[in-house]
């Protein structure tokens, strides 16, 4: 008992930043310009473009091999967590567990950001009418004007090819917080960057990586209290 006290005390603050961070993600997005100020600094006005959307390092690095890679890492690890189920091997239980958390994590963060997408009328910056597209800016929680179809570009689905990679923090939970602090962090950068060179092409505005990124977090913290926890 002493220990599952301390392990509800050491996750209560997890628990409330992933409650107040999308309370934070409205307010910006419904609130504030931030999104247009950065995709602003990103535009050129002169050349009415996005001069980093066919760079080689944000189209064919960023968009094209980076990609190719987090899925086939991707496949690899649901490959790896199949073959477990269905014939167990020497791997002792507390990894067998933590893949399962991984390999759901690989399978359900692009799944969850794809649906979200499907569902949403945000718009990508190079469609509007601003960056020389046909569509009109909306912010957050904004009324739909009549006849205006949907964008689908609200969560960034590039980023989340890498943030399920956040769930290799159970790894070293609940006994190395620290590390797992760490790494949860180091995956979300990645995240990020992945994000921020579409931000860099026109293809997304920084709040839709951001919402990525809290949805990653949200469904591997899920997972791990589903899977690891009870055991």
């Amino acid at each position: 008992m002493a220990a599952d006290r301390t392990a509800a005390r050491a996750a209560a603050p997890v628990v409330l930043l992933l409650l107040l961070v999308p309370l934070l993600l409205l307010w910006l997005g419904a609130r504030t310009d931030f999104d247009l100020r950065l995709a602003d600094a990103m535009f050129d006005p002169i050349t009415h473009s996005f001069p980093w959307r066919h760079a080689w390092l944000t189209e064919r690095l960023g968009h094209g091999l980076l990609k190719y890679l987090l899925v086939c890492m991707g496949a690899l690890v649901v490959l790896a967590c199949a073959w477990d189920w269905y014939r167990p091997g020497r791997w002792p239980q507390w990894w067998r567990l933590r893949l399962r958390v991984l390999a759901l994590s690989a399978l359900l963060v692009p799944l969850a950001v794809s649906l979200l997408k499907q569902a949403s009328y945000s718009h990508c910056p190079w469609d509007l009418q601003r960056y020389g597209g046909a569509q009109p800016y909306l912010r957050l929680l904004d009324a739909v004007p009549i006849g205006t179809p949907a964008g689908h570009c609200l969560p960034a689905g590039h980023a989340s090819t890498a943030l399920w990679l956040v769930a290799l923090a159970v790894f070293w939970l609940p006994h190395r917080p620290r590390m797992a602090a760490v790494v949860a962090f180091s995956m979300l950068l990645l995240g990020f960057v992945t994000g921020w060179m579409q931000q860099l092409r026109g293809a997304h505005f920084l709040s839709h990586t951001l919402w990525s990124m809290w949805l990653a977090c949200v469904i591997v913290a899920a997972l791990y209290a589903a899977i690891v926890r009870p055991r």
